[in-house]
C-alpha cells in the first residue's frame, strides 16, 4: 500500500501505527475497524485501541451504516476529521498567493484594493460587537486574538507611553512574505477598531522575527471614513 505522507508538524505527534491508520483512512475515505486490521495485518483489538486514541485526539470520527446483510447491528465506519485532514500536506499558501496575483493581474490594483477593503469590512463587523463598551486598552487586549483565539504569541506592550501589539507568530507568514498587502489588511482593521492610526514598526519580512503594531494616540481618525490603505505601494 502506498501511504500518504503526513505533515506531522501541523498537529499532534502520533505513533507510526496510528499514522498508518490515518493514511489508510485518507486513501479510502471511510472504513471499518475490521478492514483496517485486515489491511495492516494486526489484531482487531489493537486497531480498536488505536482508533479510540485517535478519536480522543479528534483526528478520527465515527459513522454508522446499516449492516449490508440486513440483520445485526449497524456497522461502524471511521473517517478523518478536519483536524486529521490537516496532518496531510496542503498547499493553501501558494493558492492564496496565486489568487491575490490573479485579482491584481486581471482586474488591476484598484480591484485588489476593493477586495481587501471588503475583507476589512467583514473583520471589523465581526469584532465590533466583542469590543463594544471597552476602553482602548481593553480593546487592544482583546485584539491579541485577532489571528488566533487565545494566541500565546501575541501581547500588548506599553513603551514610552505608546501602546503596541506585538505579534511573534504570524499564521499567514508564507503568504504575507510574498504579498505584504495582507499585512496592510491587519493595519486597516486595527486602525478602524481602535479609532487611532496604526502602523507597523517591526516586520517579519525585514527579518525582525516579529511584527509590532504601534497605536498612534496622537492620530485619532474617523473610522467610518477610513478605508483600506496599503503600507507598501
Amino acid at each position: 500500500m502506498a501511504e500518504e505522507r503526513m505533515d506531522v508538524e501541523r498537529g499532534p505527534q502520533v505513533p507510526e501505527v496510528q499514522q498508518k491508520i490515518l493514511a489508510l483512512l485518507k486513501q479510502h475515505g471511510q472504513t471499518t475497524t475490521a478492514e483496517i486490521a485486515d489491511t495492516l495485518d494486526v489484531s482487531y483489538e489493537a486497531v480498536r485501541q488505536q482508533i479510540k486514541q485517535l478519536e480522543a485526539l479528534r483526528l478520527v470520527q465515527r459513522h454508522q451504516r446499516p449492516n449490508p446483510s440486513g440483520v445485526g447491528r449497524p456497522l461502524r465506519y471511521y473517517s478523518l476529521t478536519a483536524s486529521g485532514e490537516h496532518l496531510f500536506p496542503k498547499n493553501y499558501d501558494e493558492l492564496a498567493v496565486n489568487l491575490i496575483d490573479a485579482i491584481g493581474g486581471e482586474l488591476g490594483k484598484d480591484a485588489l484594493r476593493r477586495v481587501l477593503d471588503r475583507l476589512a469590512d467583514a473583520q471589523v463587523a465581526q469584532w465590533e460587537p466583542r469590543l463594544a463598551g471597552l476602553s482602548l486598552e481593553e480593546r487592544l487586549q482583546a485584539l491579541e486574538d485577532i489571528y488566533l483565539e487565545n494566541d500565546p504569541f501575541t501581547e500588548v506592550q506599553e513603551e514610552e507611553g505608546a501602546l503596541q501589539l506585538v505579534e511573534r507568530n504570524c499564521p499567514y507568514l508564507n503568504v504575507a512574505s510574498h504579498r505584504p498587502a495582507l499585512c496592510s489588511l491587519t493595519i486597516t482593521v486595527l486602525s478602524r477598531l481602535l479609532g487611532y492610526r496604526v502602523t507597523r514598526e517591526a516586520r517579519f519580512q525585514d527579518g525582525d522575527g516579529r511584527c509590532v503594531f504601534r497605536v498612534h494616540l496622537d492620530r485619532p481618525l474617523q473610522t467610518t471614513e477610513f478605508q483600506f490603505e496599503s503600507e507598501i505601494e
